[in-house]
């Protein structure tokens, strides 16, 4: 999830937000960093190149070869004042033959940093030929929807811009696959915890029409916001007045016709004990109404404690450590793992991640509790997310190799589509054909 949904959970519909206009896929991001040119060492400005070496200039005073004199007789040798009279070495009989390593504290540090470039490239390159690996393989036959499929709608379902016919056109689309739930936006919470009934006026409306034209789909309320937890600015679950209003907001939506609440709080850090004791106080309100309580959940570490390792590099410990992940699942009925965004470039190793993360969801999610893989739905270029590597092929089979090898059996299991309003004809292709029939 390189770049986690902070600001989509704003976009969809709802009005201009906050970086985005509203059902319109962003810009590919044009500020991808190149990487770094290594420039050559300098070479030193006092002494010339290797090939500009000057050779010895002859001595002035000394004949040429085929010019040398005869030896003398003993008695003709020169007298001691003669050899004294010889010419002093010029700078050129000086100067010192030419080094072609360099110094040698440049050679030390050249290996220094090959060193630490191979500490740092064998890890992940490592890491991304397993993913490769992880690709490999065949599906089971029974890998494919329980019927237990979820979508994320936009904020236009519920502000008045969508009519009876566009929930045909919903439901013809989705009429004879296997979803479920719809997560419609009706936020974004106020960094308060509180939320204007005005944000979701014709619920009522929806969820009478998706009930008429797609009996037996159930009508979630999405609610999101961007969590104070990497910056001065937004919501902070540590205030207990703040879980109280969200709570209170929640009670808002279901009295509307709302049959649950699906959160999606970011960037939301593994072990935050907070958000624990607000799924708590939301379980409890969603039992009482016979209602659902899910949310949109962070990455696992694909390897453990890799949290901890990118929090400390780059100030954003984007994933949840596996026994949190868990911790998480216990209490809520479902929960969507947001598998995108994931930095990966190709393909097979976006498809192998998403294998390697189906397999630790199920580790961990007790049967009791629907788990979905997230599919990306959606089109962009930016730092994180590649759409030629991010596509629902790769992501749908990825699915489906993780479940045949860790729980095949496993019933309460689906796949969630994000979003509606960005989905091309061919991401429905993608999981009809890959996820619905095979």
């Amino acid at each position: 999830m390189g770049t986690e949904r902070r600001d989509r959970e704003t976009e969809p519909d709802h009005g201009t937000p906050r970086d985005r206009s509203p059902e319109t896929p962003p810009a590919p991001d044009a500020h991808r960093p190149a990487p770094d040119e290594q420039s050559a060492p300098a070479r030193d400005a006092d002494r010339p190149a290797p090939d500009e070496q000057s050779a010895p200039a002859p001595d002035a005073g000394r004949p040429a070869p085929d010019q040398q004199p005869t030896p003398a007789a003993p008695d003709e040798q020169p007298t001691p004042a003669a050899a004294d009279e010889q010419p002093a070495p010029t700078d050129a009989d000086e100067q010192p033959a030419p080094t072609h390593g360099g110094k040698p504290g440049r050679r030390r540090l050249r290996r220094v940093l090959l060193a630490v470039l191979l500490v740092l490239t064998l890890p992940l390159l490592t890491a991304e030929t397993a993913l490769r690996l992880n690709y490999n393989g065949t599906p089971a036959p029974g890998a494919l929807t329980r019927h237990k499929d979820a979508l994320w709608l936009g904020h236009a379902w519920v502000d008045g811009r969508k009519t009876d016919t566009d929930v045909k056109a919903l439901a013809d689309r989705l009429r004879g696959t296997g979803i479920r739930d719809l997560y419609v936006h009706a936020g974004p919470l106020e960094h308060d915890g509180t939320l204007p009934k005005s944000a979701y006026r014709r619920a009522g409306w929806l969820t009478a029409a998706v009930h008429r034209e797609l009996p037996g789909v159930r009508v979630q309320a999405w609610l999101g916001d961007v969590l104070a937890s990497e910056g001065p600015d937004g919501m902070r679950l540590e205030r207990a007045a703040t879980r109280e209003a969200i709570v209170e907001s929640a009670r808002g939506v279901l009295a509307a016709g709302f049959e649950g609440a699906h959160f999606d709080l970011e960037p939301l850090h593994s072990g935050d004990r907070d958000y624990l004791s607000l799924l708590d106080d939301l379980r409890a309100l969603t039992r009482a109404h016979h209602a659902l309580l899910s949310v949109a959940a962070h990455q696992i570490d694909p390897v453990p404690g890799f949290h901890s390792f990118w929090g400390t590099t780059t100030g954003h410990p984007k994933w949840w450590s596996q026994a949190y992940f868990g911790q998480v699942a216990r209490r809520v009925d479902q929960i969507a793992v947001m598998s995108y965004d994931t930095m990966q470039p190709l393909q097979s190793l976006y498809g192998g991640y998403v294998a390697q993360q189906t397999s630790l969801a199920l580790e961990v999610t007790p049967r009791t509790t629907d788990l979905l893989m997230g599919l990306p739905f959606y089109h962009e270029n930016r730092f994180g997310h590649w759409n030629h590597a991010e596509t629902a092929t790769a992501a749908v089979r990825g699915v489906r190799l993780g479940l045949s090898r860790t729980d095949t059996g496993r019933t309460r299991f689906g796949v969630a589509l994000y979003v509606d309003f960005a989905a091309t004809e061919d991401d429905w292709t993608a999981y009809r054909k890959g996820w619905v029939r095979g």
